[in-house]
């Protein structure tokens, strides 16, 4: 198996060196040894970081992606994780959908100025400013005390 040492594998995939020590540090690649002063890495560490970077754009973390990976770089995928990233996912689209059809709303509002706009208010009088904070998955919110709509 061709090896590869760091700078040409950093030229391949397009990550700087720094990154490639970083994830061989936090164990998502590994080297096969040295040559010099240089990390060698055996070329199967291209498809591992491919791996890496798919996991990433799905919105793991390296933890979660180190996790899924066996000692040799292969993958051991979770698939009860994979279903429960994808429900995430499925949260996270519908509420920024929610705020895109918001935002059209507010865009298309007919009155000169938002803060007239008979819906912007209705909206406005809804939402509490502690409910704009990004709710984290499996916590609960505080019940709504109304006597603290008042700015």
């Amino acid at each position: 198996m061709k090896e590869m040492e760091i700078g040409e594998v950093a030229r391949r995939c397009g990550l700087p060196p720094s990154t490639l020590r970083y994830y061989e540090e936090k164990g998502l690649i590994r080297s096969t040894g040295r040559r010099g002063l240089s990390r060698v890495f055996s070329a199967d560490v291209l498809q591992c970081l491919s791996l890496i970077a798919l996991g990433q754009c799905s919105g793991f973390s390296l933890d979660d992606i180190a996790a899924m990976l066996k000692a040799d770089g292969q993958p051991e995928i979770d698939h009860q994780r994979l279903a429960e990233k994808a429900d995430e996912l499925d949260r996270t689209i519908q509420r920024l959908s929610t705020i895109r059809d918001e935002l059209r709303r507010a865009a298309a509002c007919p009155a000169p100025r938002h803060i007239e706009c008979p819906a912007f208010q209705k909206k406005l009088a809804s939402v509490r400013p502690r409910s704009l904070d990004r709710k984290k998955p499996g916590r609960s919110q505080a019940p709504t005390d109304k006597s603290q709509n008042t700015p």
